[in-house]
């Protein structure tokens, strides 16, 4: 039996997300099916619940339900259902709950109590048979297959791209943008290897890692900080653009490096300030995204340009390769790290 080799599983499903893209989009009359029924139940506003990396993808669904359905929308706590037992009136509310596994008690309980009193719920899962998708009233299939590592990476990418095509399909749009993700998936990761690579070298021994992007690139810089610290165990911290001006860029320092995540729209014109900023306070940027060469930094990793709004599918794309090769080149082992498990079961 040969002997699996560390980040073995993480590589080659990072490597698989082009064409689970792809696929995704050629299943987008499934996931419209959803948004129809939706669409039947126009919401007042929208709740999502999520937990780890779904719920980065969450926060990126509620700037897609804000800026294109023009609906307020909140991420909720569920120990306020689970602990507090909190019944809020829920009628007219769209309740979407993310989770890969669709398997974790607090997600599943909350589910089932937005249901009774009045939303209509809806799953976002890679496990159709789960309980959740049970305890919803509608259900998206991500179809990301099985997913080995325990850091998440097509299933994230998966679920960004099933939540565009819903919300999107409930505008009445046919997922034009999301059209070609699969091919600029693709070139985003042959084009990235350079950079990834030297950034790894560049950042292989430092110990402090700050995260930041603005508006749907605020999710990115989220879930790159976390697949930093669950895999390399850096002490990696994650801040919108504008909160790191008020009051966290005091910390930043020469020992600092701070991985910026710049895609083109109007993120990143929000972005500029706050670079400048911590390059005057000694700090080493790394620019990723479509707009890298835009903004001051130290190295630039460039994704392949796509509208604002799916960004966020393939700007994440080098920035887990960049975690996997940490990982690596500080002796771990990224389908293992220490103290986690795939599901985590949660009240």
């Amino acid at each position: 039996m040969t002997e699996q080799r560390p980040g073995e599983h993480m590589a080659a499903e990072i490597s698989q997300q082009p064409a689970i893209l792809a696929g995704i989009v050629e299943r987008q009359a499934e996931i419209a099916e959803v948004a129809e029924a939706i669409s039947q139940r126009p919401p007042r506003f929208a709740l999502l619940a999520a937990r780890g990396s779904s719920d980065h993808a969450a926060l990126y669904a509620k700037y897609l339900i804000e800026v294109l359905l023009g609906l307020p929308c909140g991420l909720v706590s569920p120990s306020t259902a689970t602990l507090y037992g909190a019944r809020p009136d829920l009628r007219d509310v769209l309740f979407i709950t993310v989770s890969q596994s669709g398997g974790s008690p607090d997600l599943i309980e909350v589910t089932e109590t937005a249901r009774r009193q009045g939303a209509l719920t809806v799953s976002v899962t890679n496990t159709p048979e789960s309980p959740l998708r049970a305890a919803a009233e509608l259900g998206v299939d991500i179809g990301a297959g099985l997913e080995k590592a325990v850091a998440a990476t097509k299933t994230y990418s998966a679920t960004l791209l099933s939540l565009y095509l819903l919300i999107d399909a409930v505008r009445g749009g046919k997922g034009e943008d999301a059209a070609k993700l699969g091919e600029l998936a693709q070139q985003t990761l042959d084009s990235a290897d350079e950079g990834v690579q030297r950034a790894v070298d560049r950042y292989r021994f430092v110990d402090r890692v700050l995260t930041t992007g603005r508006g749907y690139s605020y999710a990115s810089a989220l879930e790159g900080s976390l697949k930093l610290a669950e895999t390399s165990y850096l002490a990696a911290r994650a801040y919108s653009g504008a909160d790191l001006l008020h009051g966290p860029v005091a910390a930043v320092d020469g020992e600092t490096a701070v991985l910026a995540v710049t895609s083109q729209g109007h993120g990143v014109g929000a972005m500029q300030e706050v670079l400048e900023a911590v390059g005057k306070r000694g700090a080493d940027v790394l620019a990723v995204g479509s707009a890298s060469a835009d903004v001051p930094a130290a190295l630039r990793i460039g994704v392949a340009p796509s509208a604002e709004e799916v960004a966020p599918i393939l700007e994440i794309l080098p920035i887990q390769r960049i975690a996997l090769g940490l990982s690596l080149a500080r002796g771990g082992d990224p389908d293992s790290p220490r103290g986690l498990l795939k599901v985590t079961k949660t009240r």
